[in-house]
């Protein structure tokens, strides 16, 4: 896979895990555990993303 398709991957992964977020926190029976466990791995995703979009730009 290129950079750049590993770039796009990973924003549509960041996507996808911010519909995920606002879907469980809308839930009637909101898991916190499961929100944080998201919110930690969209982090991941988006820090992982700013160190290969900064590769490319070099």
């Amino acid at each position: 896979m290129t950079t750049e398709g590993h770039i796009a991957a990973l924003e549509r992964r960041h996507q996808e895990l911010d519909r995920r977020i606002q879907s469980e926190m809308q839930s009637r029976q909101t898991d916190d555990l499961m929100v944080s466990a998201l919110k930690r791995k969209k982090l991941e995703v988006k820090d992982e993303l700013y160190k290969l979009q900064g590769a490319t730009r070099q």
